[in-house]
């Protein structure tokens, strides 16, 4: 049997995520997502913060560290919206190192890595700057503080080429369009869904 490369598993995995949410119809009882499967599902990210080097290197390392609080709490807590609610109950939302901070945080990390995909599809260069400049503007640069903006720029110069990443993925091109395009479908629902937990507690996510 043909091994599955970390972009088809990627893919697979948020579409599972995404299949759970959509059994809940919008209006009706809040989906419970399994903080287990979430987590396991957000670790397979962390091999293409790797690959993209030095760049988002702060990225990975902080993407990695919040995961594994994520999977090391799901052997005590059933799914996100139980967690979340525990932490309005302790009152420490918003503490560092907080579950639902921790959360909210691997939420962006999802979402620098839709944006990415998307501008790495309607891309027609080898080069990632452009791609990866214009994801991490968008989804990082508003929290990140000067110093972390400037180094993150000048590791933009160190990035793998489209071919090179391809590569080290272990992907074609058209396999590798098919899956990034499975990850951004899948991924949209699930980071509404998250989004959506903390503004219906009006714990809000621009913090």
């Amino acid at each position: 049997m043909e091994e599955q490369t970390t972009l088809k598993k990627l893919a697979e995995a948020f579409k599972e995520l995404a299949s759970i949410i959509d059994q809940c119809p919008e209006g009706e009882e809040e989906p419970r997502l399994e903080l287990g499967k979430f987590a396991r599902a957000c670790s397979l990210l962390s091999p293409l913060f790797r690959c993209l080097g030095i760049a988002f290197k702060f990225a990975e390392l902080d993407y990695v560290a919040k995961v594994a609080d994520l999977t090391e709490a799901s052997r005590s807590i059933s799914n996100l919206s139980v967690m979340i609610d525990a932490d309005v109950e302790a009152d420490c939302v918003r503490r560092a190192g907080s579950h639902t901070r921790n959360l909210l945080r691997v939420s962006r990390g999802l979402d620098m890595v839709k944006v990415l995909f998307e501008h790495i599809i309607s891309s027609q260069e080898n080069s990632l700057r452009g791609p990866a400049s214009k994801a991490y503007s968008q989804v990082f640069a508003p929290y990140h503080g000067w110093a972390i903006r400037k180094a993150v720029g000048a590791g933009m110069y160190a990035l793998p080429t489209k071919a090179q990443l391809l590569n080290t993925l272990n992907e074609d091109q058209a396999s590798a369009m098919i899956q990034m395009q499975s990850y951004i479908t899948s991924c949209s629902p699930v980071i509404k869904y998250i989004g959506q937990l903390y503004i219906s507690r009006e714990l809000g996510t621009d913090w």
